[in-house]
């Protein structure tokens, strides 16, 4: 694990944006096309918000959650969402979008066809990842119904997670497919995460804190 601490906020989200921008570029000289997993949630909004606006072929990049809650596109906790409000505009909206969703009343219903349209985009290029304050990332939660299957290296390449206390169902990117990517950048803020990120290294254990299933090859840019 590569640990890039940063004097504020503005100034990492800035330099991930263009870190980023070069990776998926150095990523389509070699190949025809680049895939590009992101996070939901607050956090990477101002990544997305410089790293839409930077040149790159986005017309060859595709673009996909890292994980969804099994919500419609409209609703207001969609993964989606977010993506297409903050990353997919400006010069990124040319870029391709996988969603994680697709209408029906329980994800398994849909696993089959939501994996086949991963599978055909898959190695990710470049993977940014966020970590909750309990270890978990995507929607890899500790002790959540259905982990240690996503987590296996057999595992297909989505799978459907009810955590506790959680409202929706989710689909997650697995473990082999996360840990399978080229780069892998992982982004948080403050203190606490930080505590949390070098309990998971140092406990090595991704049932208990489920991030440390993509350490060993992340970089991991932190402010507080």
């Amino acid at each position: 694990m590569e640990f890039v601490e940063y004097p504020d906020r503005d100034m990492m989200f800035l330099d991930l944006a263009d870190r980023l921008a070069s990776e998926l570029a150095e990523a389509l000289h070699a190949e025809r096309t680049a895939t590009f997993a992101v996070p939901g949630g607050t956090t990477p909004g101002p990544v997305f918000d410089a790293l839409s606006g930077l040149h790159i072929e986005w017309d060859r990049v595709v673009v996909l959650p890292t994980d969804e809650r099994w919500v419609p596109e409209d609703s207001p906790r969609s993964n989606a969402r977010l993506i297409r409000q903050r990353l997919l505009v400006g010069k990124a909206a040319a870029a391709r979008f996988v969603p994680l969703y697709l209408s029906a009343e329980r994800p398994e219903d849909r696993l089959a066809d939501l994996a086949e349209a991963v599978s055909a985009v898959l190695p990710l290029s470049v993977l940014l990842l966020g970590m909750g304050e309990d270890g978990h990332t995507a929607s890899l939660f500790p002790r959540a119904e259905g982990l240690a299957e996503a987590l296996d290296d057999d595992a297909p390449p989505v799978a459907a997670i009810r955590a506790p206390g959680a409202p929706e169902p989710r689909v997650t990117l697995t473990g082999p497919v996360l840990r399978g990517a080229v780069r892998t950048h992982v982004l948080i803020t403050g203190a606490r995460k930080r505590e949390v990120l070098f309990e998971a290294v140092e406990r090595d254990d991704p049932l208990a804190m489920p991030i440390a299933t993509v350490l060993d090859e992340a970089t991991v840019h932190w402010a507080a």
